[in-house]
């Protein structure tokens, strides 16, 4: 999971998010995500699809990820789309992995002493 969420891992070579569109205008603008559709997009002509809501939704420290990732690059270009994708799978990957780790404590959970 370490190397995940340092995005070196191998794993976020596949990925189900492209990022799509067509223009000149690679400027982060008004971003909004589209739930039925699954796409973030960063203005009215570029978007990223194949992202699940959850992704989009996912936050650490009380920042929801994703969003906050394109708020902090607003009016700039975004240069390094696949950067953003390796984002999107890694926290697919990490919620992936919550969930085995879910199911698998209550079994682990049942040897602990109690004091």
């Amino acid at each position: 999971m370490i190397d995940i969420h340092l995005l070196k891992s191998a794993e976020l070579d596949q990925t189900s998010a492209r990022f799509q569109g067509q223009g000149e205008d690679l400027k982060i603008g008004k971003c909004w995500f589209d739930k039925e559709t699954q796409r973030i997009y960063i203005n009215k002509d570029y978007y990223f699809e194949g992202v699940a809501p959850e992704v989009w939704e996912y936050q650490i420290g009380g920042y929801q990820v994703m969003d906050k990732y394109l708020k902090d690059r607003k009016g700039r270009k975004m240069d390094d789309p696949r950067h953003y994708i390796h984002i999107a799978t890694a926290i697919a990957k990490t919620i992936e992995i919550q969930e085995e780790i879910d199911a698998l404590y209550p079994e682990v959970e049942k040897d602990v002493i109690a004091f």
